[in-house]
C-alpha cells in the first residue's frame, strides 16, 4: 500500500477543521474551523483573514492597494468584531444577498505571499471555500509550497486498478482507475472497443454528479455523457475519461452554492468570482498524463470547449482534430450554456 502523501495529509486536516503548516505559515481553513479550534491557535484573537483576489472583488476591496493584484491572495487584516461566524459570512456568498454590509475592511501587504497562494490551493483541492485563517500555531500536518506547486504543474497518473466493463449497446469495453499519487483523488478512463493505432477520439467529461447521476437541467453534462459513449461506440473505439473536477473544479457544495447565486440573477462566471474562484478552476494535467500511461501522444478531441484543446497541447498531447459535442438546450440551462459561450469562449 502506498504511503498516503503529505498533501493528502493536509487536505485531510483542512476538511477536518485542523491546521496546516506550508512553509513558515500556518493556517486554518474559514469553512470547516471552530471557534474552540480558532481559540487555541488565535488566544489574542488578532490573526487576519486570507482571501482570493476574486472575493476581495466581490466585498468592495479590489480598490485598494493590497488587494488589486489580479488573482492573487489577499490578506484582511483583524479587527475586534472578525470571528469565526463573521468571518464565514464573509468567506461565504450565500448570504451576500440578504445581510448587512460587514466593515470596515482593510487590506494589508501578504506576509508570504508563496505560502498563501499555495495555502489558497491547498483550500481549492480540499473543495474548500478558499478562505483561511492565517494563524501563529499548526498541528503535525506540514507541507512545503513546492510540493503544491509541483503536484499542479506536473501532475502524475498511477494506474492503480483495471477491469473489463461491460456496457449496454458498446464495444468491448474496460475501465481504468488512476489515482494522483498528491492529492488522493481517483479519476477513471473508460477504454471503448479498439482504435487500431490512430488517433483515438476522446472525450475529457468532468465529473457531475447532478447531472450524470439525477438528471439535473441546469447543465447539459448528462446528455454529454451519453451522447459522448455513443459516438465513441460509433466510431469502433475510442476513450472517455472522467475526471474529478465537479463544478468545473470547484467541488460539489461550492457548486451548489454557484448554483444558489445563479438563483439570484449571477450567470455562471459571476457565480464562481464571487465564490473566490476563477471562471473555470480545471487544468488538463492530469488527464494528459492519464493519456500518456495508457500509451495515447495524439487525440480527436469531442467538444466545444477550446480550453480543452489547448489544455492538452501545453501539456504535450497533440489534438489532430476537434470534433464538435452539441447538445439542445431546454428552458432551465439556455442561460447557462449561453454564458459558456459568450464569456467561456465555447464552440458552436
Amino acid at each position: 500500500m502506498s504511503a498516503i502523501s503529505p498533501i493528502e495529509r493536509a487536505i485531510a486536516a483542512l476538511r477536518a477543521g485542523r491546521p496546516v503548516g506550508i512553509g513558515a505559515s500556518n493556517f486554518l481553513s474559514v469553512e470547516t474551523g471552530t471557534q474552540a479550534m480558532l481559540g487555541l491557535l488565535d488566544p489574542e484573537r488578532r490573526a487576519p483573514m486570507l482571501i482570493s483576489a476574486e472575493r476581495a472583488a466581490a466585498l468592495g476591496l479590489a480598490n485598494e492597494r493590497d488587494a488589486a493584484r489580479e488573482h492573487g491572495p489577499v490578506e484582511v487584516s483583524h479587527c475586534s468584531w472578525l470571528d469565526r461566524d463573521t468571518a464565514r459570512a464573509l468567506a461565504d456568498p450565500g448570504e451576500d444577498f440578504s445581510r448587512p454590509p460587514i466593515g470596515p475592511l482593510a487590506a494589508v501587504p501578504v506576509e508570504g505571499p508563496r505560502e498563501a497562494e499555495a495555502g489558497l490551493t491547498l483550500a481549492r483541492l480540499a473543495g474548500l471555500l478558499p478562505a483561511l485563517w492565517m494563524v501563529d500555531s499548526a498541528g503535525d500536518e506540514r507541507v512545503d509550497p513546492g510540493e503544491i506547486e509541483a503536484a499542479i504543474e506536473a501532475p502524475v497518473a498511477t494506474i492503480v486498478a483495471r477491469a473489463k466493463l461491460p456496457l449496454d449497446d458498446l464495444p468491448s469495453s474496460q475501465m481504468v482507475a488512476f489515482r494522483d499519487p498528491a492529492s488522493g483523488e481517483e479519476h477513471v478512463a473508460l477504454l471503448i472497443g479498439a482504435f487500431g493505432g490512430k488517433p483515438p477520439l476522446v472525450r475529457l467529461h468532468s465529473e457531475c454528479l447532478t447531472g450524470d447521476v439525477f438528471g439535473s437541467l441546469k447543465c447539459d453534462c448528462g446528455p454529454q455523457l451519453k451522447e459522448a459513449l455513443r459516438i465513441i461506440g460509433a466510431e469502433g473505439g475510442g476513450v472517455l475519461l472522467y475526471l474529478r473536477q465537479e463544478g468545473r473544479g470547484i467541488g460539489l457544495a461550492n457548486k451548489l452554492r454557484a448554483y444558489s447565486l445563479q438563483d439570484r440573477g449571477l450567470d455562471t462566471v459571476d457565480a464562481n468570482r464571487r465564490l473566490g474562484f476563477a471562471d473555470d478552476e480545471r487544468d488538463y494535467g492530469m488527464a494528459s498524463a492519464m493519456l500518456r500511461a495508457l500509451g495515447i501522444d495524439r487525440v480527436r478531441l469531442l467538444t466545444n470547449n477550446p480550453n480543452k484543446v489547448a489544455g492538452l497541447e501545453r501539456e504535450g498531447i497533440g489534438v489532430v482534430e476537434r470534433v464538435a459535442h452539441h447538445m439542445p438546450t431546454n428552458p432551465h440551462n439556455a442561460d447557462y450554456l449561453a454564458a459558456k459561450r459568450k464569456r467561456s469562449g465555447h464552440l458552436d
